[in-house]
């Protein structure tokens, strides 16, 4: 049976957590299945644009800007075949990589937060891990997250649910 399953913890040879600190939020949905992808491949389904995501991040950069937060570019996603550290994943920059799994980050004022692409290939199939934390730089860093952390399990979850059910 094909489905995402949670954890709070981060998966046990992820490189996600080299050089950034404490954490005050966590989550990791791990999906089985059989691909030969590379983590590369795999980063780039996985965050490809998607329309619904589109509108919301548009209406979340119009109430940020406000307030003098980042806003994030469309025109400034990368798709490649090899994302090298420093370079832009899709929408992300590329900080620590492997050939199992690639960090991504973007640091604000008010939060830092990563999310990384782990492969664990066993015999059958493999274990795909999306993994995100967050560090909380001031209040307002947990005051902006308290109504983004429902959107961002909706979205991914979807981006999962996308590369399991797609191919």
């Amino acid at each position: 049976m094909k489905c995402i399953e949670k954890s709070n913890v981060v998966p046990e040879d992820s490189i996600i957590l080299n050089d950034f600190g404490k954490i005050d939020y966590c989550d990791s949905y791990r999906i089985e299945k059989q691909t030969d992808d590379n983590v590369d491949a795999i980063i780039t389904q996985l965050f490809k644009p998607r329309k619904w995501v589109d509108c919301l991040m548009k209406i979340r950069n119009s109430a940020v800007k406000l307030f003098g937060l980042k806003t994030g570019d469309n025109r400034d996603q990368k798709e490649s075949s090899y994302y090298a550290i420093g370079s832009r994943a899709i929408c992300f920059t590329v900080i620590d990589r492997n050939d199992n799994e690639i960090v991504v980050e973007e640091d604000d004022k008010h939060l830092n937060f990563r999310t990384s692409v782990l492969i664990d290939r066993k015999k059958q199939s493999s274990q795909i891990f999306l993994t995100t934390v967050v560090q909380y730089n001031n209040m307002w860093g947990r005051i902006y997250f308290v109504p983004v952390k429902p959107f961002h399990k909706l979205i991914i979850k979807s981006f999962l649910k996308r590369y399991l059910y797609d191919k």
